[in-house]
C-alpha cells in the first residue's frame, strides 16, 4: 500500500526549491488537489506560515495546493483525511519533537503504510526510517524518542557527503560518524546524496536520481549501490 518519495534533500545546487523532483511530484501526486504540508522542522527558523508559503509556490507548478497543518485544530485527522502529506526539511529534533508533542507520530506513521501519498526531504526523508539517529542537525531541542515512522526498515542519512580529498579540514568525516553509530546500533544506515531519492511503492523501495547510494552495515564495509537498484529487502 506505500507510496512514498524519500528525497535527500529539496534544492540542488542552482535549482528552485523542489525544482529538480517536480516532475516526479505531478506523478506521485497526480490524485491529489490539495498536499498536507508539516512544517515543524523550520529551516533557519522561519515561522510556519513562511514554510508553508515556500511550498505551496512550489507545488503551484504543477497545480496542487497546500494546506500547512499548523491551521487544523486537529492535527491528527488532518493527516487521516490527507490526500497527500508532504514533510519539509530542517531541524530534525524539532521535528520530531513537535510530531510527538502534538502526538501525531503515530498517526501519521499508520496513514503512509495505509496508502497516503508521502513526500519527505531531507529530515522529513530522515524520518521515515527506524530512528531520527543519523541526521546531521544540531540538538537544538530533545525529542521524547528518537523513534520515528519506521515506513522503511532502516535509516537514512539525507545529504551524504563523500570525503574531499583536497579538503584541509581535519574534522571527522561523515563515513567516520556512521562508523561510530554502529558500534552501538544494528540499523542499517542508507546515505542519500544530493539529488537523488527512493521510491517506495507498495513494500519495493528502489534507488532513483542517477546517483549512486552508500550503504553501511555493522562491521562491514560501506557498500555503493547503484542508482535504479531494488532495495526491498535491505534491513
Amino acid at each position: 500500500m506505500k507510496n512514498i518519495i524519500i528525497a535527500s534533500t529539496s534544492t540542488i545546487h542552482g535549482g528552485a526549491y523542489l525544482e529538480y523532483i517536480l516532475p516526479e511530484l505531478s506523478s506521485h501526486f497526480k490524485d491529489c488537489k490539495t498536499v498536507l504540508f508539516i512544517p515543524y522542522a523550520r529551516p533557519s527558523g522561519i515561522s510556519h506560515d513562511e514554510y508553508t508559503a515556500k511550498a505551496a509556490a512550489a507545488f503551484a507548478k504543477i497545480n496542487i495546493a497546500i494546506k500547512g497543518i499548523h491551521e487544523f485544530e486537529d492535527t491528527a485527522e488532518a493527516i487521516k483525511n490527507a490526500e497527500g502529506i508532504f514533510t519539509g526539511g530542517g531541524n530534525t529534533f524539532l521535528l520530531v519533537t513537535q510530531l510527538y508533542q502534538n502526538k501525531i507520530m503515530s498517526a501519521l506513521s499508520e496513514t503512509i503504510k495505509n496508502g497516503t501519498p508521502y513526500l519527505g526531504t531531507s529530515a522529513g526523508s530522515v524520518i521515515c526510517g527506524l530512528s531520527m539517529q543519523n541526521t546531521n542537525d544540531m540538538p537544538i531541542i530533545y525529542p521524547p524518542s528518537f523513534q520515528t515512522l519506521a515506513v522503511i526498515p532502516f535509516n537514512i542519512n539525507a545529504h551524504y557527503l563523500d570525503p574531499d580529498t583536497q579538503s584541509k579540514h581535519m574534522g571527522e568525516t561523515r563515513e567516520t560518524r556512521l562508523k561510530e553509530f554502529h558500534v552501538f546500533n544494528s540499523i542499517p544506515v542508507l546515505g542519500l546524496r544530493e539529488g537523488s531519492w527512493l521510491e517506495v511503492r507498495n513494500n519495493k523501495i528502489i534507488i532513483k536520481g542517477g546517483l549512486q547510494a552508500r550503504l553501511f552495515m555493522p562491521n562491514e564495509a560501506p557498500l555503493e549501490i547503484d542508482n535504479n537498484s531494488d532495495i526491498t529487502d535491505l534491513k
